[in-house]
């Protein structure tokens, strides 16, 4: 997957379109220590439950969405933002459409058992 152009000024809602009745996705920055996705949920629609080894940091930036950490529902408008911490169940859901922006945070685990 392709990142965006560096060096440019970017507006993140504009970015990234909804598509109807899906989860869309576009990379910002991937490296091996970690990335940065900005991400369009459809009405309706929700990122499968997982459980990831490395901390994510998710922040709003159109529309309402529900965070649920480890069977604990948040719900975060524009301008908020959470951090899921690693090894916790969690699921995103959009009960409105809404846009976020996705870091996942990979080091600092060097020492850790995954």
């Amino acid at each position: 997957m392709k990142e965006i152009e560096k060096s440019k000024i970017h507006i993140l809602i504009e970015i990234i379109e909804y598509v109807p009745n899906s989860v869309v996705s576009k990379t910002i920055i991937r490296k091996t220590t970690g990335n940065i996705s900005v991400v369009a949920i459809d009405t309706g629609e929700a990122l499968a439950e997982k459980i990831s080894p490395f901390d994510t940091f998710i922040q709003i930036i159109e529309g309402t969405a529900e965070v649920v950490i480890d069977d604990q529902p948040n719900i975060l408008h524009v301008g908020q933002g959470i951090i899921i911490p690693a090894h916790s169940s969690n699921t995103v859901r959009a009960n409105g459409r809404f846009k976020m922006i996705s870091t996942v945070i990979k080091s600092g685990y060097e020492g850790t058992t995954i």
